[in-house]
């Protein structure tokens, strides 16, 4: 745990951030195939089955930079993510801080006291949470990448191969059903 870098405190995060995030993964391919291969990592080293690593939200990135590329999780205060967790993914070179900070969420509205004076939106409200950055090397992502389409071809050339040797023959295929006369032809001779 001492090489896990904790408890900085950074300003307040704020919801619109996150949905801007959110709509440029949605706009751009290569961001959310990054994306993709990032949580393919996170899969592979088995990190979710570690308490709460698997009810993380995205918060910030990918933010791809020449060796690595790092993103921001959040969890809410009391549901801190396993630093057990971290620590497996810093056997495999990442880089990992966690952080208390605070998100900025609007209020929702279930009397007048909840808006904000002279408007009619919510007010908004400090959540506590935890935030943990993740910066992950390209090298570790490629790797796992290709052992995952390594894979992907081997299970399609295993099942092209069990065609080949289990091909189906006239007789080895199901006889079809029994016509009229033959079953009247059993119960006669009965």
């Amino acid at each position: 745990m001492d090489r896990i870098n904790t408890c900085r405190e950074n300003p307040m995060h704020d919801i619109v951030d996150i949905i801007k995030n959110l709509q440029t993964l949605s706009s751009t391919d290569s961001t959310f195939k990054i994306l993709k291969d990032y949580e393919r990592v996170l899969d592979e080293l088995d990190i979710y089955v570690y308490k709460n690593w698997l009810d993380g939200e995205l918060l910030a990135g990918p933010d791809v930079n020449r060796y690595t590329v790092t993103c921001k999780w959040m969890w809410p205060k009391d549901d801190m993510p396993d630093p057990s967790g971290a620590e497996r993914l810093l056997e495999y070179g990442c880089k990992v801080s966690y952080e208390k900070t605070h998100i900025m969420v609007p209020r929702k509205i279930h009397d007048p006291s909840d808006f904000r004076p002279g408007t009619k939106k919510g007010k908004i409200d400090s959540h506590p949470i935890w935030v943990v950055t993740i910066s992950m090397p390209k090298k570790l992502m490629q790797d796992i990448y290709q052992g995952y389409e390594n894979r992907e071809s081997q299970a399609i050339a295993d099942m092209m191969r069990y065609d080949q040797t289990h091909s189906m023959s006239a007789e080895n295929a199901a006889p079809e059903a029994p016509q009229e006369e033959t079953i009247q032809d059993a119960q006669t001779t009965a």
